[in-house]
């Protein structure tokens, strides 16, 4: 197996990722018995999950049955700007009406296997939806060219001239 470069290693470990529990804590915590609270989310980009989703949503039953709490964060906002990561083509904007149609079928499917009286669903639209330009150029302020170019997807953006 080839050797990770550090921009996949910082990529894997920080991605999408808020907090990494190896499994040793994973257990420790599990044995408190104290509830935990797992977030698992998604952007309705599509009209139905994929079967890379099951893994996940049959961990988080499982998890349900023994008394977790799970807590799933509609990406609305991000489906709705056509959101690229981790693609190497720019995906469609949607309309606002097409990713929550979209959404809706997915929560049907995701409650096939959650228990739905054990969710909690946010939408991220609930706090990215005042988003305004202003905040965009306050983010900008906030980060260099370099800072940006380090990171893997933008980077891979700016090789392939998608951005």
């Amino acid at each position: 197996m080839p050797s990770i470069n550090p921009i996949q290693l910082d990529n894997i470990l920080h991605r999408g990722v808020t907090d990494i529990i190896v499994e040793n804590e994973f257990v420790r915590l599990l044995e408190e018995g104290k509830p935990l609270r797992l977030k698992m989310g998604f952007d309705p980009s599509r009209p139905d999950i994929h079967l890379g989703h099951a893994v996940g949503l049959r961990k988080l039953r499982k998890l349900q049955e023994i008394g977790h709490q799970v807590v799933l964060i509609v990406g609305d906002w991000t489906a709705q700007i056509g959101d690229p990561s981790g693609q190497s083509a720019t995906r469609q904007m949607l309309s606002a009406e097409e990713v929550r149609e979209n959404a809706q079928t997915y929560l049907k499917q995701f409650f096939k296997v959650v228990d739905k009286s054990k969710t909690e669903t946010v939408w991220q639209s609930e706090w990215f939806g005042k988003f305004t330009l202003d905040n965009v150029f306050d983010l900008t302020r906030r980060f260099t060219v370099a800072q940006f170019l380090a990171r893997d997807d933008f980077a891979t953006d700016t090789t392939h001239n998608s951005l």
